[in-house]
């Protein structure tokens, strides 16, 4: 990947709708060869897919909590059964699997507090081998950020 590819990239991570001659604009490249560069891209995996933004509070999800959970054990079936568990619950935006003293962080989005106790109650208690939990609320956003560095 050169110079010419991370502008594309970068441009397109601003406004994944651009056109093609929009784009081979920005990155001083002709059509054809612009389009040849997404491509391949895309076929390379570096490009994963396209999304539009959607503002979490005017879609109704204006609550955002940070979950750091803890496993009982860290066998290979434990942490495979609470990763599948996570991967089907649709209010988890992000899981990380973390270094220190907790093993994963999840950013979980719900409509209110009621909601996140539901979550935590009809969603979370269910899953085996979970040692503790630790919820965090945010309270607002001050940078976030679609568009990957250098």
């Amino acid at each position: 990947m050169d110079e010419i590819d991370r502008k594309i990239i970068r441009a397109l991570q601003r406004n994944g709708r651009l056109s093609n001659q929009d784009l081979s604009d920005k990155v001083g490249l002709s059509p054809s060869p612009c389009l040849r560069r997404v491509r391949n891209l895309e076929q390379a995996g570096v490009i994963d897919g396209y999304a539009a933004i959607v503002d979490q509070e005017g879609y109704g999800l204006p609550v955002t909590v940070f979950l750091q959970v803890r496993l009982e054990r860290h066998a290979q079936d434990s942490v495979g059964t609470f990763e599948a568990a996570v991967a089907r619950i649709d209010e988890i935006m992000e899981c990380y699997l973390m270094a220190g003293d907790r093993d994963y962080l999840l950013r979980v989005v719900v409509a209110s507090l009621a909601d996140y106790e539901d979550f935590i109650r009809r969603r979370i208690h269910k899953i085996p081998g979970i040692a503790s939990l630790e919820s965090s609320f945010a309270f607002g956003v001050v940078k976030r950020s679609q568009v990957l560095p250098g």
